[in-house]
């Protein structure tokens, strides 16, 4: 039979029917611990009652009207999300990549009204920032490049973690306007910078001027062991961007910003048509209602430490282990050889994870994940790196 879909993924030989929390069933009914969670989207886990109760409920009453008539439920969710970030105005949009796109937008304004004519903005490499021309031109990845140019000007590439490199970007460049990076690279290979990196940024943008813009697409909403990774330092964004856990898999994306970035877009300057509708909305008010109500960040930075703390016991000295690394309920273990094929290993053995960067096994398991279940999950990564390693 002919796959009438683009071939834009390599997927995995498995097709799932349902879930429940941490678990995932396929056709054949076995079942698959996710150790994965949809690429942190499902933080809450599959089929949550209250996420599904909200949608509902919600389509039950009304789906969409556009953004051309008042949305209550995005008033509502724009207050909750402002008063959890620090932030002060909100715009919706259905992705991260969109998300990104509204920060960039926001960074080229803020340069033009200060009469900088080619605004540019400062990127980091093996960054990961979307698909879109202007979110894989932010990306600092070439694979991801490949193929679609001419990229989109205005952006200036950095090593991520460098303070001294963004200082001489300072220096050489001077039609800098913002600053874009992640406070834990997850495409990269979580890449977990040192504690004084975003305080850096910070206090750089401030001198210079700059916008500081933080993508928290993937670390947002509890994956760190915080609301917002950002708020486990002094180092709060002017720009904030999120999607991935907001909606628990309802597409939702969300722009956050203060100062004056929250003034700078007007009627008709930025839009989605989709974008905060009423039922992603409703979506998201639950998700935050359920991780409010079980402090869902704590319980990410407790487990992450144990997770953490028994994957370093148990493979910290192996040979052939470069680095066990992470913050809250992402972690990365570093190999010195490609690992890709652990990700199929892995769906046999009844396990989901994520190979990135080539020898960086990723976990982001959902923030709901029991004590047994975070056991398990240990003791499957660690019995499918030990007999990888002893392979070679």
């Amino acid at each position: 039979m002919k796959d009438v879909l683009m071939n834009t993924y390599r997927r995995l030989p498995v097709t799932f029917s349902h879930g429940e929390g941490s678990w995932l069933f396929d056709a054949e009914g076995r079942r698959y611990l996710d150790g994965l969670s949809g690429i942190a989207v499902c933080a809450l886990g599959h089929a949550h009652p209250a996420v599904a109760r909200a949608v509902c409920e919600q389509a039950g009453r009304l789906v969409h009207t556009s953004n051309l008539y008042g949305i209550e439920q995005q008033r509502r969710l724009g207050e909750r999300l402002t008063a959890l970030a620090g932030m002060e105005r909100a715009f919706f949009a259905n992705s991260g990549a969109e998300a990104n796109e509204a920060a960039i937008k926001l960074a080229r304004l803020w340069g033009h009204r200060k009469g900088v004519d080619n605004p540019t903005i400062v990127v980091m490499e093996n960054s990961f920032h979307g698909r879109t021309m202007a979110t894989l031109t932010a990306t600092g990845n070439r694979k991801v490049q490949a193929g679609f140019e001419p990229l989109v000007q205005g952006f200036a590439r950095v090593p991520f973690g460098d303070l001294a490199a963004l200082r001489t970007a300072a220096r050489n460049l001077k039609e800098i306007v913002a600053v874009l990076v992640e406070p834990v690279q997850g495409e990269g290979g979580v890449q977990v910078p040192p504690d004084d990196y975003l305080p850096g940024v910070r206090a750089l943008c401030d001198e210079q001027g700059w916008l500081l813009m933080l993508d928290e697409i993937q670390t947002g909403l509890g994956r760190t062991g915080k609301p917002f990774a950002f708020q486990h330092f002094e180092a709060t964004p002017d720009v904030l961007t999120l999607a991935k856990a907001l909606g628990n898999g309802v597409p939702i994306g969300a722009c956050l910003a203060r100062g004056e970035a929250a003034e700078l877009f007007g009627p008709g300057s930025h839009g989605s048509t989709f974008g905060g509708n009423p039922l992603a909305c409703a979506a998201a008010l639950a998700v935050l209602d359920e991780m409010e109500k079980g402090r869902l960040w704590e319980r990410a930075a407790t487990l992450g430490e144990r997770l953490l703390t028994g994957f370093r016991e148990r493979l910290g000295s192996l040979e052939g282990v470069n680095d066990i690394r992470g913050r809250g309920l992402m972690i990365g273990i570093e190999l010195d050889r490609p690992c890709g094929v652990l990700v199929e290993r892995a769906l046999e053995a009844g396990l989901l994870i994520n190979v990135t960067a080539e020898t960086v096994v990723r976990l982001l398991p959902p923030l709901v994940l029991s004590d047994e279940e975070a056991r398990q999950l240990l003791e499957g990564v660690c019995e499918l790196v030990e007999t990888f390693l002893n392979e070679e």
